[in-house]
């Protein structure tokens, strides 16, 4: 399937990006689906391919990644609050008084939990809320405290205009990201178990993604998710939270801890991978492990 024929232009409070719309005639659901930190509509297309059998899908871009225009643009910060709002936005234009149902990646269902826990009257609006690896609080994450406070230092560090430009012109230059992106901590895990021309594609597209994404939006939200506590006010929504076993960023146990914190119920699925997400390049199939049978079993009574 070519998705670029279901992507249109948006704007949204001066912010031009884009949205992928897939209508589905046959199935009544509507499916607002979120993508994650670095990311884009593309890297989603084999997830977004996946779940229009089970209804209309939408997927927008975030404000400074994917390629729209960051919060910086029009002289904001790419705060979660601000990311929440832009959401609200987007479903109060997307869906009029329609209920919907949330698919949010990672670092959307953070977005997600703020969003609802600002603005408790879209809980009625949601039909069901899935997870997909979310999480809620700085403490999920099971890095080192070495490698923790390296991430946490260095995000802060370019996340300032002049330390992001040069990351940009100089870091995030195709032959530096070559040779070494590959070699890091996080890259490793993504290329595991690909053939060397998986392995090129892989690495092609994760040049797109890095300049598709705001750098300062990128280390901005890096420091929000590794500061994080969303745990502050309670959401009366159920929440399906698939999870992966061999996740390299979330200890499963500490997150749902926390998710049972927040909403008044929780349900763990589990996901057969060998990483956080599906690699970047999958297609339909490939991505399709993602999504357990307990969970098409749900998304197939909510078509009705």
């Amino acid at each position: 399937m070519n998705i670029s024929e279901y992507i249109t232009p948006i704007s949204v409070n001066g912010l031009r990006g884009r949205l992928l719309y897939m209508p589905n005639k046959n199935a009544k659901q509507d499916i607002l689906l979120l993508y994650g930190h670095h990311s884009s509509l593309e890297r989603m297309a084999g997830i977004a391919e996946d779940f229009h059998q089970y209804g209309s899908v939408t997927m927008p871009d975030w404000p400074g990644f994917g390629g729209m225009d960051s919060f910086y643009k029009i002289g904001m910060k790419p705060t979660l609050e601000n990311m929440a709002d832009y959401l609200a936005t987007m479903i109060k234009l997307r869906y009029k008084g329609k209920k919907v149902t949330i698919v949010a990646m990672s670092y959307a269902f953070v977005v997600v939990t703020r969003m609802l826990q600002k603005y408790p009257h879209l809980v009625k609006r949601v039909n069901i809320l899935f997870s997909f690896v979310g999480f809620c609080h700085k403490d999920d994450f099971k890095f080192t405290k070495t490698r923790y406070q390296f991430y946490l230092n260095a995000a802060r560090f370019f996340s300032y205009k002049l330390p992001a430009m040069f990351f940009r012109n100089v870091i995030l230059h195709p032959s530096i990201l070559r040779m070494a992106y590959s070699k890091t901590h996080n890259a490793k895990n993504k290329f595991t178990n690909l053939t060397p021309e998986q392995a090129k594609l892989a690495m092609d597209f994760e040049i797109v993604l890095w300049h598709c994404n705001d750098v300062r939006t990128y280390m901005y939200t890096t420091v929000a998710m590794l500061t994080l506590d969303n745990c502050q006010k309670q959401i009366n929504l159920a929440v399906e939270h698939i999870a992966v076993d061999t996740d390299q960023y979330f200890n499963n146990t500490i997150v749902e801890q926390h998710m049972r914190v927040i909403f008044s119920d929780f349900t763990v699925h589990k996901a057969h991978l060998d990483n956080h997400a599906p690699s970047i390049i999958a297609d339909k199939e490939a991505a399709s492990g993602f999504v357990p049978k307990s969970i098409r079993k749900l998304l197939k009574g909510a078509m009705l």
